[in-house]
């Protein structure tokens, strides 16, 4: 056996075991307190909210579970059981252009695999998300999003396909510097074109009526020195309850975007405290390292795709015989997941620290007592578990848990009153 499919295999078992252990113990810390309010929250959280987070995280982690068994078999018919190496060689039999025969191969992989992801996504939608109440949506309006979601695969990632098989085929050795360079070009003009191209084709965006609330956060947004493009309002109910509020865009074409349903089950002071978090990632500079990183890791990727594409172990050791600039592309597009699981917590780790500072910022600017009553109130409606496993959320979690982070924020509340007492004390 080929020493890369060992590696490839012991890689994907032992990703793979992981994933369901720590799914399993996500599963028992969340059962095991079902029947009681964590006391950090009791008389914020009834027990019957707690007890439906439970059993939404729960009904989840059925789905996950799911998606953990069968990934690996999807991954393994297209790499040793020759699903690729098949596809490729009836492509290229059908006498085409090499650069389109190469596009249509990424392209099938690409659009099998979103298809094969859609019974999972039904049984999300339809099944979980409706059990519970969350799900708004409507079957035709499903399949909708899904004819969007492909529009756009193919009016934007067609042409970036095109331009990195080229490369790769007539650009050198060096082809992998040239990618980036499209790649990162392609990323800002997708960030600048979102808030007002893509964006509305999925969802209706009004701006933030006139009154004390638009008041408020624009006396907010003075005080921090942020400009926007304005604050505008989702119809997020339209397909789910969930609440949430974003930043999308960059430089002037920035958009502030609250859920329909996050305004209507925050009072002002939640909402702007909820508000000055997300400044507080544009204060800290948290986009601006996060694109940094991610050029960094992506300069990396195409670095290590340039090298395996010279390696014939790197076909042979998963099942392709057929040495193309697009079965390069498509491995690694299948097997980099593989891999990447093991170095997630350390991503997960600086998310959670970045969630802290802009916790630390909103405190400063508006109110932790706020911030953690608009906290609690995300934490109810969306049935969000209050005591996920520690190591389930290493991996898995991109903001602390619940009781850290609330008492995080308690904290500086109490650090602000216990100044403010003491300052009023040293003028009276």
């Amino acid at each position: 056996m080929n020493t890369f499919t060992t590696l490839f295999l012991l890689a994907l078992g032992a990703g793979t075991l992981l994933q369901l252990w720590l799914a399993a113990r996500q599963a028992r810390s969340v059962a095991s307190h079902r029947d009681r309010v964590p006391e950090p929250f009791a008389g914020h959280i009834s027990l019957q909210a707690h007890q439906k987070a439970a059993e939404y995280t729960l009904a989840r982690l059925r789905i996950e579970r799911w998606d953990l068994l069968i990934t690996p078999l999807v991954l393994l018919a297209w790499t040793l059981a020759g699903g690729l190496d098949w596809l490729a060689r009836a492509i290229h039999a059908l006498d085409i252009p090499p650069l389109w025969a190469d596009l249509s191969l990424v392209l099938a992989v690409i659009l099998i695999d979103a298809l094969l992801d859609l019974p999972l996504q039904i049984w999300s939608t339809f099944g979980v998300e409706q059990r519970f109440g969350f799900n708004r949506t409507t079957p035709a309006r499903f399949a909708r999003d899904k004819l969007l979601e492909l529009m756009l695969i193919l009016l934007l990632g067609v042409p970036l396909l095109l331009a990195v098989i080229w490369l790769m085929r007539n650009a050198g050795v060096d082809w992998w510097l040239w990618v980036w360079v499209v790649w990162i070009g392609f990323t800002l003009l997708v960030s600048w074109i979102f808030p007002t191209w893509i964006a509305p084709l999925f969802n209706r965006f009004e701006p933030l009526p006139e009154g004390p609330l638009k008041q408020r956060l624009e006396q907010l947004l003075a005080r921090c020195g942020f400009q926007s493009r304005g604050m505008y309002v989702m119809d997020g109910s339209s397909r789910s309850s969930h609440g949430n509020a974003y930043f999308t865009g960059f430089g002037r074409n920035k958009r502030i975007v609250f859920y329909d349903t996050l305004l209507e089950g925050m009072r002002d002071g939640q909402i702007e405290a909820v508000l000055a978090h997300e400044l507080g990632h544009f204060r800290r500079h948290h986009v601006i390292k996060m694109l940094l990183l991610n050029a960094l890791l992506s300069l990396l990727g195409l670095a290590l795709l340039a090298w395996l594409a010279q390696q014939p172990w790197f076909f042979s050791g998963l099942g392709v015989s057929v040495r193309t600039p697009a079965t390069a592309l498509a491995l690694f597009i299948l097997v980099l997941p593989v891999f990447s699981v093991f170095v997630s917590p350390l991503l997960s780790m600086l998310s959670r620290r970045y969630e802290f500072e802009a916790d630390a910022f909103a405190a400063e600017q508006a109110s932790a007592g706020e911030l953690i009553e608009g906290l609690l109130a995300m934490y109810r409606d969306n049935a969000s578990t209050l005591t996920p496993d520690p190591l389930y959320s290493a991996f898995h979690h991109s903001h602390p848990a619940a009781a850290e982070r609330i008492g995080h924020l308690a904290s500086q509340a109490s650090a602000g009153e216990t100044a403010a007492t003491a300052t009023h004390g040293a003028t009276s």
